[in-house]
């Protein structure tokens, strides 16, 4: 419909409602007189009553609209519009009172001037609710599916809103984690159960699907998640509430698939943005490893919060490349300078430092993947950890950069393998680096296993579930810490604005997840059963432990000012001696034996503890 008769429909409908208005604030003027005199009016009255009329309706179509009362739509009419109704009645009853005092009726009945105005409101208000009652019925679309709710009434409260007039789904039933909820009803939907019993509840109401309603880190949200017999055996299709950066382009409902991400359960992380952003804006940043999970995330987090130039560094040509088309199109105000270099050259790196002078540096190139360092690669482990942190940091030192920031592991917490010795290792560094510039402030950042990086479990997995299985777990009962990318990207860079020198910084990873219960999610997010994929066990790999250190442990960690942050009660480096590091690793040739490095690594990581040793 073209802009031009859209506004004249507008008007016309306004126009319907002022008179429509006008009718019944005339109907309670009679009726006051009439309540006034138990429904006797005399002649005398009766008169007053019509003279006074045409004065009452102007002060009331004045009022009302002075009150803005006809923007309003009336089939989404609620308590706000109600309110703004009174505020509007109010504003009338004065000026009509005004009015008939200042005109000085004879024998005027004052007790109308107050009676009027609640029946005014009466009025008004039951004309408006019972015009959205009908419109709301009359609206229901016959092919709108079944939907059941899971939370507490003040959860579904919210989600009831965002159904409100939807053309998809159709509310049937409530089903609450609180016993005392089960039997009382929400605008008309009953709670049903508990959750216990969805499957059954479900069954009765014909429901396919349930909108998972509980705000992050409510328990019955992650047990609706994780267990497949609390959901008919996973064939409840499950929907939550859109996230904020998906109610501008959400449709219909905006209701979304349950993610990955969901089983998380944390609020989204809150950061210092002006203390960033006086960080990085107009600033020189550089990024080691930029090319990977983490490195690219935080190219992107620096790039929004302004940076003026990012020197991004990554050993692979390919990588790099697609981070630079990235960057160009989504930032290109920013003057990015990518280069393909390898943290193990000390005299490549600092040429790159030297050129650009960045104000910070994160240092995110590493090895990573536990049973790979574990085997015939642990050298390469000790020279890319360890003398690749070092040779970052102490140019960073030498460029008098503001902060330099490690991105370590969980798994340098009483290490069972070479990868988190390595890790270790390079925290220690990081420490004597530390003592070397003063100028400087040298951080470490611990976080565990991030959701969707190259390497982890989810990649796998979901490539086993595409070839339809079976998906293989390493043991029923490991459980490990998951972040997702962006949220450790970001409390990264929260902890690279924090802190003193030589700190160790831990996150807060919220509750463990068992691996199995992370593979029976992805294999219900892509629509199937473990009937139709089943999960093997295979055994714990060389290195791997059962269950990881909780980090942000209050007889670990001391507090911040953030509260997803922690800083490790850790021993200093103990005057890391870093010239026999670097002597020891020269003399020890391409391919020290294993026998050899794992004594190694313990003399200077006493809590590694190897499996062979």
């Amino acid at each position: 419909m073209p802009s031009s008769r859209l506004e004249l429909a507008v008007r016309r409908e306004a126009f319907f409602l002022l008179v429509l208005d006008v009718l019944l604030v005339l109907v309670s003027w009679w009726l006051a007189f009439w309540l006034r005199f138990n429904l006797d009016v005399s002649p005398e009255f009766t008169d007053l009553a019509l003279r006074s009329s045409p004065w009452v309706l102007l002060s009331y179509a004045l009022g009302l609209s002075m009150a803005r009362v006809y923007r309003q739509v009336w089939r989404y009419i609620g308590l706000p519009e109600l309110r703004q109704l009174g505020w509007g009645v109010l504003l009338s009853a004065v000026l009509s009172a005004a009015v008939v005092l200042m005109l000085r009726y004879a024998q005027f009945p004052r007790s109308v001037l107050l009676l009027q105005p609640l029946l005014a409101l009466v009025l008004l208000g039951a004309v408006r609710a019972s015009w959205r009652t009908l419109v709301e019925r009359t609206a229901q679309v016959p092919g709108a599916q079944p939907l059941l709710i899971v939370g507490t009434l003040h959860d579904a409260t919210d989600a009831l809103r965002v159904l409100k007039g939807s053309q998809q789904w159709h509310p049937v039933g409530i089903v609450s984690p609180l016993a005392a909820e089960v039997g009382l009803s929400l605008q008309q939907v009953p709670v049903l159960g508990a959750i216990q019993s969805i499957a059954a509840i479900a069954h009765s109401v014909g429901a396919g699907t349930v909108l998972v309603a509980s705000p992050p880190g409510a328990p019955e949200r992650r047990s609706l998640l994780l267990q497949s017999e609390a959901n008919a055996g996973g064939r409840l299709t499950l929907l939550t509430m859109p996230r904020p950066d998906q109610w501008l382009h959400a449709q219909d409902s905006g209701l979304r698939k349950v993610e990955l991400e969901d089983l998380l359960g944390r609020e989204a992380v809150q950061l210092d943005i002006k203390g960033l952003s006086d960080l990085f804006a107009g600033q020189t940043v550089l990024v080691t490893g930029a090319g990977g999970s983490i490195g690219s995330e935080l190219c992107r987090q620096i790039a929004r919060l302004g940076a003026h130039q990012l020197v991004c560094v990554d050993v692979s040509e390919f990588a790099i490349y697609q981070l630079a088309q990235e960057l160009k199109a989504h930032h290109p105000q920013l003057d990015g300078l990518y280069y393909t270099a390898n943290v193990r050259e000390a005299d490549r790196v600092l040429a790159i430092v030297q050129a650009h002078r960045p104000a910070v540096v994160f240092h995110a190139a590493a090895y990573k993947h536990v049973p790979l360092m574990e085997s015939l690669n642990e050298i390469e482990a000790v020279r890319t950890n360890i003398l690749g942190t070092l040779n970052v940091a102490r140019a960073a030192g030498a460029c008098g950069a503001r902060r330099f920031v490690l991105i370590s592991t969980d798994k340098a917490v009483n290490p069972t393998n070479v990868m988190g010795a390595t890790k270790r290792m390079a925290e220690l560094v990081v420490q004597a680096v530390a003592t070397e510039w003063a100028a400087t402030q040298f951080v470490s950042v611990r976080f565990g296993n991030v959701l969707g990086s190259s390497g982890s479990v989810v990649p796998l997995f979901t490539a086993q579930i595409a070839r339809g299985g079976p998906v293989t777990v390493t043991h029923p009962d490991i459980v490990r810490y998951f972040m997702t990318i962006p949220e450790a990207a970001q409390l990264v860079l929260q902890a690279g604005l924090m802190g003193q020198s030589g700190q160790i910084f831990v996150l807060d990873m919220g509750e463990p997840v068992k691996i199995v219960d992370l593979a029976r999610l992805l294999i219900r997010l892509s629509g199937k059963t473990e009937h139709e994929v089943p999960i093997r066990f295979s055994g714990l790999r060389p290195g791997e432990k059962l269950f990881e250190e909780l980090l942000a442990d209050d007889e670990t960690t001391l507090p911040t000012p953030h509260p997803k942050l922690r800083v490790a009660k850790v021993p200093g480096p103990g005057g890391l001696a870093i010239h026999a590091v670097l002597a020891w690793v020269s003399a020890c040739g391409p391919s020290p034996e294993p026998a050899v490095l794992r004594p190694w690594l313990r003399t200077y990581v006493p809590e590694y503890q190897p499996a062979d040793l």
